[in-house]
């Protein structure tokens, strides 16, 4: 205990005094500490303190010894390992917090370098908080980085679940909003109340994402684009007209790959704006870009009803809109839209009017093939499979001489003054067989008119890819013979792109009915044959198969199909 009293002043010890004391020796170690100067991990500032020094470390590098302590699980043996690491390697201190494993396990870093005094901290110690927690000056408790980080994630994720939930109950007083208008139409109108609901059309309201989607695949335009008749006949009208777009505003809508509005650029047009909400548009700006025309066409990636465009005003409308049986896509809208907000009092339309017909087919080779093969395969009877076959809209090209009937006019709209209604309507007609046969399926095509812009089916060698569905059984038909239908077309209430239509009778009170409806995955048509003496009822129906009972002998009937779809959900052949 004397020696300990004789112990050097501390000035003496700092140059290296001698002592083999242990004791002794441990209280030079500390004493060493309080002498030199502590050097940053991270940069070349200097400290009197290791405390200091983790202060700096902690609030200007982000580097938290007790975090990285508490995540790595670490003793004096990582501390060393790591301090040398550090030394060597140099790393930026955000890989040290962030790293998932401990980076200096090897042991090589267990070697020090030079004197080190942050080797001579007592590492061990680092965390034994006091029994109350440690408050800063402004009254607030400090916390770990890894704690703040943990609490910024929470606060994140809580916000996000926040806004997703007010974003569903927003949608769900939308739904609400709207189920009480559609009820109190139903109530107000009657027995007119589906009609007056159809003509309440708002497609910015709507969700039309499956039908947007269903144009971003190049499936689709490659077939558009390689349909001669209708690319063709644009391209003519726009082309052989130029003098009408010559210097014009031009707009079209639903641009697809832009081929209308280069068409438009290349007869003169002074600016033309093409709006797509697929995401095909991103390829048509590259397309534009590709054909040097980017200086002429503004493509607009958006919906219509939802977008304000560039323009007030366009001296002309051009879109390819018609789908199968025209009015299917439900598109029309979007271009009645446009007329109403966007065109000149003097503007033009193309096209500007448009009809839609209906003509008998018999191809008895074809029926065979893909209805009556059923009945015989290999021996073996697969009936039911009929069904199947017959909910199915064929997309085919029909050679002129399977007409088997004179063709029908059921509508016509004029692009002009036509409003969103134009899609409801109610035409009784008579087909005429021009010759004996079996009529084998119904098909339906339209023309749509602008300078020349028409198709006309005795001209032409083929009927291009003309929608039709079969017949569950032919009817025999004789030159003259007359088969009368009625075919009405409303719009779905619950799809407004959706349409339901068609209703066909012949001798014996044959009845034939059709639903159409755009979101499903294959024609959703069925056709009801039924005679005097059954009674009839039937529910709408979506991806089913329906039956009714004949309450006459108890047979069992089985809805089919009669009419045509599009390429999204039926067979092509």
């Amino acid at each position: 205990m004397d020696n300990e009293e004789e112990c050097p002043p501390l000035s003496n010890v700092c140059k290296g005094g001698p002592n083999n004391d242990d004791e002794d020796s441990d209280g030079w170690d500390e004493m060493e500490v309080s002498g030199e100067q502590t050097n940053c991990l991270f940069c070349p500032l200097q400290f009197h303190t290791i405390a200091v020094a983790l202060d700096h470390c902690r609030s200007e590098h982000n580097f938290d010894l007790l975090v990285l302590k508490n995540k790595y699980n670490m003793d004096c043996y990582s501390y060393i390992k790591m301090i040398n690491y550090i030394r060597l390697q140099k790393p930026d201190p955000t890989i040290l917090t962030e790293s998932s494993v401990a980076l200096w396990e090897d042991d090589v870093y267990l070697k020090p370098g030079e004197m080190e005094t942050w080797l001579m901290y007592d590492f061990d110690d680092l965390g034994s908080a006091p029994s109350t927690p440690h408050y800063a000056i402004d009254g607030k408790t400090p916390i770990s980085n890894l704690n703040f980080s943990d609490l910024q994630r929470q606060i994140q994720e809580l916000t996000m679940q926040v806004k997703h939930r007010d974003m569903l109950l927003e949608n769900y007083v939308k739904d609400m909003e709207k189920m009480k208008e559609v009820t109190r139409n139903i109530v107000e109108a009657g027995d007119l109340g589906l009609k007056k609901v159809a003509h309440n059309i708002n497609l910015a309201g709507c969700d039309s994402s499956d039908y947007f989607n269903s144009y971003a695949h190049f499936g689709i335009h490659h077939d558009m684009l390689n349909d001669v008749v209708r690319t063709e006949s644009y391209k003519d009208a726009i082309i052989n007209n130029s003098e009408s777009f010559s210097d014009k505003t031009i707009l079209d809508v639903g641009c697809g790959t832009g081929i209308l509005s280069m068409f438009a650029a290349k007869a003169g047009a002074k600016k033309v704006i093409g709006i797509d909400q697929s995401e095909v548009v991103y390829k048509a700006m590259d397309i534009i870009r590709e054909n040097s025309l980017h200086e002429k066409i503004h493509l607009i990636k958006g919906q219509l009803e939802k977008t304000n465009l560039p323009e007030e005003k366009v001296d002309i409308i051009v879109s390819e809109w018609m789908g199968y049986f025209l009015l299917f896509e439900g598109m029309l809208d979007s271009v009645i839209y446009a007329r109403d907000t966007y065109l000149k009092s003097d503007g033009l339309m193309l096209p500007n009017r448009c009809n839609i017909s209906i003509v008998g087919i018999c191809d008895i080779e074809r029926y065979n093939k893909l209805i009556n093969f059923w009945d015989d395969v290999y021996g073996f009877s697969m009936k039911c499979m009929k069904s199947e076959v017959l909910k199915e809209a064929f997309i085919e090209t029909i050679p002129p001489e399977k007409v088997c009937t004179d063709p029908v006019i059921v509508t016509e709209i004029d692009l002009k003054t036509c409003s969103v209604n134009a899609c409801i309507f109610s035409s009784h007609f008579i087909f005429t067989a021009n010759k004996d046969g079996k009529l084998t399926a119904i098909v339906g095509y339209f023309d749509a008119i602008k300078y020349s812009f028409q198709l006309d089916l005795s001209h032409r060698k083929h009927i291009g890819s003309k929608q039709f569905s079969f017949l569950r059984d032919t009817i025999d038909l004789k030159k003259g013979d007359v088969v009368e239908g009625t075919l009405s077309c409303t719009r779905l209430t619950k799809n407004l792109r959706g349409l339901s239509f068609f209703k066909l009778k012949h001798e014996q009170n044959l009845k034939l009915n059709q639903k159409y409806q755009e979101n499903s995955k294959k024609a959703l048509y069925a056709t009801h044959y039924s005679n005097k003496n059954i009674s009839v009822f039937y529910e709408n129906f979506r991806n089913s198969d329906f039956y009714e009972n004949d309450t006459k002998d108890g047979r069992i009937l089985n809805f089919r199909d009669i009419f045509g779809s599009t390429l999204d959900f039926v067979h092509v052949y």
